[in-house]
């Protein structure tokens, strides 16, 4: 049985991801950068938790971290039961694909292919059948409301309408657990606001974990759970 036969879905009451203790030292000894120290958070299924901070503050690292994109240097992260830290790297790979999903910054979707293409990377990846690949995506555009810009690549569409495919990509192999770094960060304020609605409803409806990094306050307003990072270190 692998790894990801052990992950599933739970209780709303019990962490489907949580890490203990992790840091992370980046630099040489005359110049070392504590970017994660000694942090320890949990995120429960159907909730949205916000992580805040500012620039520089260990955002990113802690999120790279809790998605298996970065190793700490100590402390452990777990999905469900299987503890991510101690996985060899393909099967971390494998669990990355399958039950996390990603949304980035700058978008992250591939300019010469459509909409729709690059909402089925994921399903490609995972070999699924053509039909339900076709089904799934259809199900995934109508749920972040571009059922009619399907076919459009990404130049043709607005900064907000480029993140939710960028979010119904993240959500097509039904993930457990959502990251998003600064989703917002390159949208106005209230194309911003519209995304972060259409996040919370997702969470709610999809029942997934959505972990959000931000140092918005306007935004903090959305979560269920925030936890404040300055230098590497979460604030009490």
């Amino acid at each position: 049985m692998s790894n990801q036969d052990n992950i599933t879905s739970l209780e709303p009451h019990r962490a489907v991801l949580r890490a203990e203790e992790v840091s992370r030292t980046y630099g040489s000894a005359h110049a070392l950068v504590h970017a994660c120290q000694n942090v320890s958070v949990e995120a429960f299924p159907g909730q949205l938790l916000v992580i805040q901070g500012r620039s520089g503050a260990g955002k990113t690292t802690l999120l790279n971290i809790l998605g298996g994109l970065s190793r700490p240097d100590n402390g452990r992260v777990w999905l469900g039961d299987v503890e991510m830290t101690s996985m060899p790297e393909d099967e971390l790979v494998e669990l990355r694909r399958t039950q996390l999903g990603f949304v980035f910054q700058s978008f992250g979707l591939i300019p010469i292919l459509s909409a729709a293409e690059n909402v089925e990377i994921p399903l490609r990846i995972q070999r699924m059948e053509p039909d339900r690949r076709d089904a799934r995506v259809r199900e995934l555009l109508e749920m972040v409301g571009l059922a009619k810009h399907g076919s459009q690549r990404p130049a043709e569409l607005s900064g907000g309408q480029q993140q939710r495919v960028g979010l119904a990509r993240a959500l097509a192999n039904r993930p457990q657990v959502l990251i998003a770094d600064e989703p917002t960060g390159q949208l106005d304020s209230g194309t911003a606001s519209a995304m972060m609605d259409l996040i919370g409803e997702l969470v709610q409806t999809q029942g997934v974990a959505a972990i959000v990094s931000t140092h918005d306050p306007a935004l903090i307003q959305r979560a269920d759970n925030v936890v404040q990072i300055h230098d590497g270190r979460l604030r009490v």
